[in-house]
């Protein structure tokens, strides 16, 4: 089985001269002394370590095309004739009444004080990424006004260029930081949170009390590592003068901006940008939990964990230390890596896929649960983009997973709705958006909804927040309709019952039964009667 082609992918700008190539290496069958050009090899051989990164670092998002031998499209979701569970009260059900825009999409997480979201997303860490700071203002108020949690990634302080540390070298002023907040909040309506996420820099930073104190946040999130792509999570620096600024704050930059040597080689055009990286992190019990109180002490109401697709060591530390420290939300994000933010070898080849991850995730949960342990309430992410594939990863981890984090699948209607605005303005509406009209009100088709919310206030929020808003009712309405069709019409009473493994290679995996098995006892109860 052939589960990546190496050596050759877009996101690294990079092809097989040949249509017939080694599968193992990826190395052409008849690779010739002379050839233009361009596996990864051939690139590397005088571009060096930028091959290691998808091509426009910063102004795309690249994901993993790694297929994994199971995955949850080996899932499918049960349907059924009969039944009507979670109508509410005093509604009695029937044709009228069990209809699929009455289910009831809102979900919860937290240990005792909840956040609520109108649906179960929410986005993945939109840290210090120039994608990320250049579509901000559209992501943030689309999640705000869509009932959603944002999730405000690392570094956001750290790199900031207008950054002022005080004596001890914490954050005393971040403008980036304050923006990325504000531009939340300025549309929240009680749904959703904007919390912040901290890595070993951050800590080392003060960043959570900086956002505590004067902005008085509620949630701050710890990530175990650099990343959930282990050392993932790098940016691009194009400026000698800002990769010697950030070395100073303390980060890892590469190659050193401080040599004469690569300096001379900036200079010459040979090095174009260096890279910021961040430390990894090394998680003990007793430091993890005595992090964890800290916060609380200084005033946060909950306190989250991002962990990634590490080994199933590492998956029991979270979920068992998470339980003692009573989390309010833990992140399990599988491989592959989704934003394009790493090496890409690392990307594709590195972590344990999500698939299976999870299913492991809901193992050891039922295993602490048997035992009298609590554990957190548990959001899964890593590859997620639309309903089905949320109702799936829901149903599997249920009960203990409330909500699914998405990267890339709620950055695109963002970017989208930014871009319409963009062409508009330039006359330059491409045909696949000018089919369905020339202007912002007969584009978006939630325009005039938001327009009767926010009256004339409908004129300052960007387009990429309707974009968000959008995507959000296509998705809320999507969900209703599956789950509807299991007869669950509120969200939080699906589970593995209404999940069938198509393959017994998944059921194998996470014992959901097969397809040829599932309910096949009642129905023969049926058809001995």
């Amino acid at each position: 089985m052939n589960l990546r082609r190496p050596n050759a992918n877009e996101a690294t700008g990079t092809f097989n001269r040949s249509r017939d190539v080694v599968s193992m290496s990826g190395i052409c069958t008849r690779c010739v002394d002379g050839c233009r050009g361009g596996c990864e090899i051939w690139l590397s051989s005088f571009r060096g370590r930028e091959v290691l990164y998808p091509t426009g670092f910063g102004e795309i998002t690249a994901g993993a095309d790694k297929n994994y031998p199971v995955d949850y499209s080996h899932l499918s979701i049960q349907g059924y004739a009969v039944g009507a569970k979670g109508l509410p009260k005093g509604i009695e059900a029937g044709p009228d009444t069990a209809v699929f825009p009455a289910v009831d999409t809102e979900t919860e997480y937290g240990w005792t004080e909840k956040v609520k979201l109108k649906a179960p997303i929410f986005t993945g860490a939109l840290g210090s990424t120039e994608i990320a700071r250049r579509n901000w203002e559209h992501f943030a108020a689309g999640a705000s006004i869509s009932g959603i949690t944002i999730v405000c990634g690392e570094n956001v302080c750290g790199i900031d260029p207008q950054l002022e540390l005080d004596g001890n070298g914490k954050v005393k002023k971040s403008p980036e930081m304050d923006r990325r907040i504000d531009l939340y909040r300025r549309y929240h309506e009680g749904y959703g949170e904007i919390l912040v996420q901290m890595n070993v820099e951050d800590t080392r930073f003060g960043v959570a009390e900086y956002v505590l104190n004067k902005h008085k946040l509620d949630t701050i999130e710890l990530k175990w590592g650099q990343g959930a792509k282990n050392i993932g999570g790098e940016i691009k620096v194009k400026s000698l003068e800002r990769a010697i600024e950030l070395k100073k704050r303390g980060y890892i930059v590469l190659p050193d901006p401080t040599l004469p040597e690569n300096q001379a080689a900036f200079k010459d055009g040979a090095i174009k940008e260096f890279e910021r990286h961040s430390r990894l992190g090394f998680v003990t019990r007793d430091a993890f939990l005595k992090e964890v109180e800290r916060l609380r002490k200084v005033g946060f109401k909950r306190v989250t964990l991002k962990t990634g697709a590490y080994s199933a060591v590492e998956l029991a530390m979270a979920i068992r230390y998470g339980a003692e420290a009573k989390l309010d939300l833990l992140t399990i994000d599988g491989a592959p890596g989704g934003t394009g933010m790493s090496p890409w070898p690392m990307m594709c080849e590195w972590g344990i896929p999500s698939f299976y991850l999870h299913c492991m995730a809901y193992e050891f949960c039922e295993k602490l649960k048997k035992r009298g342990i609590r554990v957190p309430d548990i959001a899964f992410a890593g590859g997620f983009s639309t309903e089905d594939g949320v109702f799936k990863a829901l149903a599997l981890g249920s009960p203990y997973v409330k909500a699914i984090c998405m990267g890339r699948g709620l950055m695109i209607p963002g970017m989208v709705g930014k871009n319409i605005g963009e062409w508009l303005k330039a006359g330059d509406l491409p045909k696949s958006v000018s089919r369905f009209g020339n202007s912002v009100e007969e584009i978006f088709v939630c325009y005039e909804e938001l327009k009767k919310k926010f009256g004339e206030e409908i004129k300052n929020i960007p387009l990429g927040a309707l974009g968000l808003y959008t995507f959000s009712q296509k998705f809320r309405t999507g969900l209703q309709q599956l789950l509807a069709g299991t007869r669950n019409f509120n969200l939080s009473l699906i589970g593995r019952k209404d999940l069938m493994s198509l393959t017994e290679e998944a059921t194998k995996i996470s014992g959901v039964p097969y397809v040829m098995n599932a309910y096949r006892d009642d129905a023969e109860k049926i058809l001995a009667e």
